[in-house]
């Protein structure tokens, strides 16, 4: 009786083994109806998982780490041009301070609506003929929130206020040329029209996809769009609005170096956005950047206060910050380009020459106030030939002469020699310009006076 029990439920057990594997004996018309509802609920899930932000366009979406170092360097940069103001503002006479300050301190006001305006479009709009960026993009005109063409993993207006601190700068450093003596009037207007007409072009040229840039020319943070069209016009306007009165008879030593030296260490400080920064993302190359821009200025300064040393008997302090800034400079066009020990190499170079030509610039006849062609338009042409010689593809895909590639030194001293003739002759023109609609010095008494009292009615210091 029990083992017909046991014989009973092993073939109810086989009866519905088998109706399970029997396709005869499913249920078709249950599964039949639902296949097409679970094809339709797989789809859906598929195609929700495709919009998600997690499947969709990762390469198109800006990467909040490298939005927040180009937002938090475009805040480092626009510090620079207060640095600028203190670091001018200390190094002339007592009765010029608040006129020379106004110099950089207005700049940020107008070249930053002009860069609004229409500088970003000609400097970065889509090409024409090579020369200059289309009015596109005038008044921001299409520039959002989406990837930057020309940074993906950044938005759009993050890359154009980034930018824009670039060319906020620029021409501040061309009042060095022109200190004590420029029509504040005359300032404006030129720096409106020099940006327009030089910076913007240039800009285009080599970062923009302009001309020298499908030449092969490269400038990592600005040594040529920055600091070569800044000193070279500088050179210019040195020449044509002439010397100070009493320049070489009176003393006109700096009136407060500990107010140059704070705006030393705040350019220093801010230098840091301003190239590492130029690899507009967080990562390697702006690691290497950040590393080689110090490496440069250090050794600069060293080399800087080790020649005065020798030259003069004593190490000063306003050598030092001048030597400092002249590293910074030197180093910008290659900061991305270069390892540790080539920045070495041009940061020495850049305290050698740059040096020399400082103590040049009397026996050559010239009044450049505060050495912003010897400083700028020096060091981004030695910067950039440091370039053709030192850069590795190991850092940015780019060759110079030492790792085989001569034609990048050729390339950069074409953009070199492009770069500074433009710079030269449009500021002349430039200047004529200026001087025949508004004029472009002060009067003699006004000189005297100071352009504090003269020109805006204040004075920097009541003692």
């Amino acid at each position: 009786m029990k083992n017909q029990k046991i014989q009973n439920k092993e073939q109810r057990t086989k009866n519905i083994d088998h109706r399970l594997h029997d396709t005869d004996y499913r249920p078709k018309t249950i599964i039949q109806s639902t296949l097409p509802i679970k094809i339709l609920a797989l789809g859906s899930l598929f195609l929700t998982l495709l919009c998600s932000p997690a499947f969709a366009g990762e390469a198109s979406k800006p990467d909040t780490g490298d939005t927040a170092w180009i937002l938090i360097s475009a805040a480092l940069v626009m510090l620079m041009t207060p640095g600028l103001a203190l670091f001018y503002g200390g190094m002339v006479r007592r009765k010029n301070v608040l006129g020379t300050i106004m110099h950089s301190f207005i700049a940020i006001a107008i070249i930053s609506l002009q860069w609004i305006l229409i500088g970003y479009s000609l400097s970065f709009g889509p090409d024409v003929s090579g020369f200059i960026g289309s009015l596109e993009w005038l008044g921001l005109n299409g520039v959002g929130l989406e990837p930057s063409p020309y940074a993906p993993t950044v938005p759009h207006l993050a890359f154009m206020i980034y930018q824009g601190m670039f060319a906020v700068i620029t021409p501040a450093l061309i009042s060095g040329a022109f200190a004590e003596r420029m029509k504040f009037s005359a300032y404006v207007l030129f720096i409106i029209l020099w940006s327009t007409l030089v910076y913007d072009p240039v800009a285009h040229w080599i970062w923009g996809g302009g001309w020298l840039s499908k030449l092969g020319v490269v400038d990592f943070a600005g040594g040529l769009v920055v600091h070569v069209t800044s000193g070279i016009s500088a050179l210019a306007a040195a020449l044509i609005i002439g010397h100070r009165k009493g320049y070489l008879r009176d003393s006109m030593t700096p009136h407060n170096l500990p107010m140059t030296v704070m705006g030393t260490g705040i350019l220093w400080f801010g230098w840091f956005g301003f190239n590492a920064g130029s690899a507009l993302s967080s990562g390697g190359l702006s690691t290497m950047a950040f590393v080689t821009t110090h490496i440069g200025a250090v050794a600069a300064t060293v080399t800087w206060i080790i020649i005065e040393w020798m030259h003069r008997g004593k190490p000063t302090m306003f050598g030092a910050a001048t030597g400092s800034i002249a590293g910074l400079a030197t180093i910008t066009p290659a900061a991305g380009f270069v390892g540790p020990m080539p920045a070495l190499a041009i940061g020495i170079a850049a305290g050698c020459i740059c040096y020399l030509a400082l103590n040049s610039k009397t026996k050559l006849g010239y009044d450049d106030s505060l050495d912003a062609f010897g400083v700028h338009g020096v060091g981004g042409i030695i910067g950039s030939i440091g370039v053709g010689l030192f850069a590795s593809s190991a850092i940015n895909g780019v060759n110079g002469l030492f790792y085989g590639n001569s034609q990048q030194l050729f390339n950069q001293l074409m953009g070199i020699v492009a770069v500074a003739l433009y710079s030269f002759v449009l500021c002349v023109i430039i200047l004529k310009v200026v001087d025949a609609l508004v004029g472009l010095r002060v009067d003699e008494r006004s000189e005297e006076q100071g352009l504090d009292i003269t020109m805006h009615g204040e004075e920097g210091y009541f003692l």
